[in-house]
């Protein structure tokens, strides 16, 4: 079946009205897929970076973010709306005062609509969408005062339905050029300070908000993203406003959208939003969505202007394939952009700490090699027993020669501290031994993680490696630090009474209380009295090492190389990071660029079809 289309300057067209349409619900069917994937795979990664953000992790590293710059009056408010299901502060100069953390979590089972809205320590939680625009206003007066002015401190709208996709935005000031009434006059220079404290992290996915009917070369915002990101590697623009399209200036457009005018990375979408008529005529959200959702699938792309001309036309098809317009399409586009810039990363971070954590059983699983090391340390404290007992002995029979200023008849204390306090010193290096045998292992099996995770990628291997031996090397020294401090500790020969007497119970053939202890101060009692205090020494000993060092050298270790790591997505280049150098990279990248040609190829053969 073939359709007639008849363009408003005259020119005509026969267009094969089933090839479209085939086309068509191959996209839809694509899109249901990746929705799918979404549903099932990346909500854990979205669910990550809040969490880490709601902890105050961002105030120590940057994290992966989305931010949404425009100039005034780009839509960019219009597209967060759509985006999110909310309706956002509208009026006109500066709307958005605050930056505004826009957390969106597809929820399931039987929640319909629920938002939380929070800034410094104040919360507020809601279930009725026509709050959000007030609860907004009321933070932005407290924050940034009543008026124009503007503020950096972040307010964060959690919004859970079953109507979002899982991705989390941070909304920033439109970009203002001349100061209104009560603004100071460097306004712009303000705004564009807050911007850029977002926008030139390494880690940040700058959304450029450019409506169709300006020139796109003369935006602000994207100066500022090409600024910050001259290759364009982190930065997607948003076309909004087709229907707005000027006449004369549809090839031209369509150009900027296939990424053949300004080229970036991660390309353009163009998407149709709430228009300012159908906000004057308080169209809802909801059937906004209803009437793009029927734009997209209209064989004539409604979404741009009656005036296309038929090789337009084409090519809004062809961007509807590509998935290149509508917000659904760039809802999942910035999905997935953002989680390629955090997935490598925490697949690493989930092995280190399910090594840390004993959850990883391998062969030469981590925790049996640490119990062997340590029934070592034990049995070498038990062996130290033996040699205190012959060193009890020897003192005992000279203990004249400690004889101090009591009369005789009388113990010297002093005695039994000096031979205790000379035979635990003999520990300390034997202990220090262990912290040094502990680290070989734990390096050992964060390397072979290393290894297996980051094999294609040399940079990023080596890069993680460094990390290892440097946090290793401070981590010991710090645990070093405190097995000095144990010792000094046990020097003091202390522990409590009940304690004592219940050591001495079970190593002597009589039984005693703590009122009946006066009778051992004689020196046929001596040994006794120090072999039940050693006992109490091994026993600390026995276990507080072995648990000092598994703190400091696996526990705080792993936690602190997963920070790192995420650290990583800040002032570093990832593309150089997962760069692959390998066989298999390079076999990667060629099929890569076969199914491009492929995809080319198909789509020229398409006009012809």
């Amino acid at each position: 079946m073939f359709a007639y289309f008849k363009s408003s300057d005259g020119s005509s067209a026969l267009y094969d009205n089933d090839n479209i349409q085939h086309a068509q619900n191959g996209s839809h069917k694509l899109k249901g897929e990746v929705h799918n994937h979404i549903e099932e795979s990346i909500r854990p990664y979205i669910d990550l970076i809040d969490n880490l953000r709601s902890v105050g992790i961002h105030k120590d590293l940057a994290l992966p973010t989305i931010a949404v710059i425009g100039d005034q009056s780009s839509g960019k408010s219009s597209v967060l709306e759509a985006l999110s299901g909310v309706a956002l502060p509208r009026g006109s100069g500066i709307v958005t005062r605050c930056p505004l953390e826009l957390r969106l979590k597809k929820a399931k089972g039987a929640v319909n609509w629920k938002a939380v809205l929070s800034y410094r320590d104040k919360k507020k939680e809601f279930v009725d969408t026509s709050l959000v625009e007030n609860y907004i206003e009321e933070a932005q007066n407290e924050l940034a005062g009543k008026g124009v002015g503007i503020c950096d401190e972040l307010i964060t709208l959690e919004v859970m339905s079953p109507d979002v996709c899982d991705l989390t935005l941070i909304d920033l000031p439109g970009i203002a050029r001349v100061p209104v009434k009560g603004q100071p006059e460097n306004i712009e220079k303000q705004i564009k300070h807050l911007i850029m404290k977002f926008i030139e992290k390494q880690e940040t996915l700058n959304l450029v908000v450019v409506p169709c009917n300006i020139d796109i070369a003369t935006t602000e915002a994207l100066k500022m993203a090409q600024e910050v990101d001259p290759d364009g590697k982190r930065t997607v623009a948003i076309l909004t406003k087709p229907d707005l399209i000027d006449r004369g200036t549809e090839t031209t457009i369509l150009e900027i959208a296939q990424n053949k005018t300004i080229p970036l990375r991660k390309g353009y979408i163009m998407v149709k939003c709430r228009g300012q008529q159908q906000i004057n005529e308080k169209m809802s959200l909801e059937e906004a969505a209803q009437k793009r959702e029927i734009s997209s699938k209209s064989t004539t792309f409604q979404v741009t202007s009656e005036k296309i001309i038929n090789l337009c036309f084409l090519k809004c098809i062809c961007l509807l394939n590509e998935d290149k317009a509508t917000i659904k399409s760039l809802a999942i586009k910035l999905t997935h952009h953002l989680v390629d810039h955090i997935k490598t990363i925490k697949e690493f971070n989930e092995q280190i700490n399910s090594i840390s954590l004993g959850e990883l059983i391998i062969k030469e699983n981590l925790f049996v090699q640490l119990r062997e090391e340590f029934k070592k340390w034990n049995n070498h404290l038990n062996d130290s027993k033996i040699s205190l007992n012959n060193l009890t002995e020897e003192k005992i029979t000279r203990s004249q020669d400690y004889r101090g200023r009591e009369l005789l008849g009388f113990s010297n204390y002093r005695m039994f501290e000096k031979v205790l306090q000379g035979h635990v010193a003999t520990l300390e290096d034997p202990a220090i031994y262990l912290l040094n045998t502990i680290k070989d292992i734990v390096i050992k099996q964060f390397t072979d993680a290393v290894n297996q995770c980051f094999q294609n990628y040399p940079a990023l291997l080596k890069i993680t490696m460094d990390k290892i031996y440097n946090i290793q090397s401070d981590q010991q020294e710090k645990a070093e630090q405190r097995i000095k401090e144990q010792f000094k500790m046990e020097n003091m020969i202390f522990t409590q009474d009940p304690i004592h007497v219940k050591s001495l119970n079970e190593i002597g053939e009589d039984t005693f209380s703590e009122d009946q202890l006066p009778i051992f101060d004689k020196k046929s009692k001596y040994g006794e009295i120090m072999k039940a205090y050693y006992e109490i020494v091994v026993q600390r000993m026995s276990d507080q090492l072995p648990m000092m060092i598994m703190l400091f050298m696996l526990k705080q270790t792993a936690h602190l190389l997963s920070i790192d790591m995420l650290s990583l997505l800040e002032g570093a280049n990832v593309s150089e990071l997962l760069f692959e150098d390998s066989d298999v990279g390079r076999k990667r990248r060629d099929l890569h660029a076969r199914l491009d040609r492929m995809s080319i190829a198909q789509e020229k053969m398409g006009y012809f079809v």
